[in-house]
């Protein structure tokens, strides 16, 4: 249980008079980092490559299109998401996709839109989420995603997020175009990177906040290599499955998944489940 940091609110369950709101409990407002968080993750990494070509070129939006249309929704999603009290999987997932989405335009953008060289766009998200780091460590003291339980955090970490997804996309981009290894190489050589991480924390004693971070922003170009292998032509060196079947059997897998999650609760620590029951 954590506490707020102002005003007056009644314990819950609590038949005593009202309590100081910096006393008030709120519950984490991120879910268990288990394996259907990883699968989820990298799913919702794909639909925001595929589904980010699909409106920009089939859809004839253009990238500025696309980006105000997508900024929109993830606004509304993001609003939703922060007036929750504790984490609700139909809820946050459909942020993580929105944003996924939002990451990959901020990077193609600047590439596409403005010229910026991927050298220059991977260096720079490096620095602003070192940044966002740095201040939500020293406004926060932590850093963990097991204590995103005040409206503080969990701005940092939804900025923080973005920014793994914008560094992962023109990182990505950028270490695809100058090793030219083609989608599949490219999914294994990130996959392998993932793999490394894990082996660092848990044989080499990794902390875990960094180990999720690392990983957290290699899983998007891992879920974009994917996406591109299965969505590009084979000409191209992909499937050729196209990005509307693509994002579509990516979304229909999401939505599978989160609807699991939302009845079995499997992703909620025991504290939050029992929250939830209380509620």
């Amino acid at each position: 249980m954590t506490y707020e940091t102002s005003g007056t609110s009644a314990l819950p369950g609590a038949g005593g008079p009202a309590t100081p709101e910096r006393h008030r409990p709120r519950w984490n407002k991120v879910p268990e980092v288990t394996a259907y968080f990883w699968i989820i993750k990298v799913l919702c990494t794909t639909v925001g490559e595929t589904a980010a070509d699909l409106l920009s070129e089939k859809a004839g939006l253009g990238l500025t299109g696309v980006s105000v249309l997508m900024s929109a929704l993830l606004a509304v999603v993001l609003v939703a998401q922060f007036r929750t009290a504790r984490y609700r999987a139909g809820v946050y997932w459909p942020a993580v996709a929105l944003i996924s989405v939002v990451g990959t335009l901020i990077s193609d953008n600047l590439t596409d839109n403005m010229g910026v060289p991927l050298e220059v766009s991977t260096a720079v998200f490096a620095v602003v989420l070192a940044v966002v780091f740095t201040v939500w460590y020293r406004r926060e003291r932590t850093l963990s995603i097991h204590s995103v339980d005040t409206t503080g955090r969990e701005s940092f970490y939804w900025l923080a997020v973005l920014f793994t997804f914008a560094l992962g996309t023109a990182a990505g981009d950028l270490v695809s175009e100058r090793m030219d290894l083609g989608y599949w190489l490219s999914a294994v050589l990130f996959a392998a990177a993932i793999a490394a991480v894990a082996v660092a924390h848990f044989a080499f004693g990794l902390d875990a906040v960094w180990s999720f971070w690392i990983a957290y922003v290699l899983t998007r170009p891992l879920g974009a290599s994917v996406g591109d292998y299965l969505s590009q032509p084979t000409g191209d060196g992909g499937l050729g499955l196209g990005t509307v079947i693509t994002s579509a059997l990516f979304l229909a897998v999401i939505c599978g998944l989160v609807g699991y999650l939302a009845v079995t609760r499997k992703d909620v620590t025991e504290r939050g489940a029992a929250a939830g029951r209380a509620a």
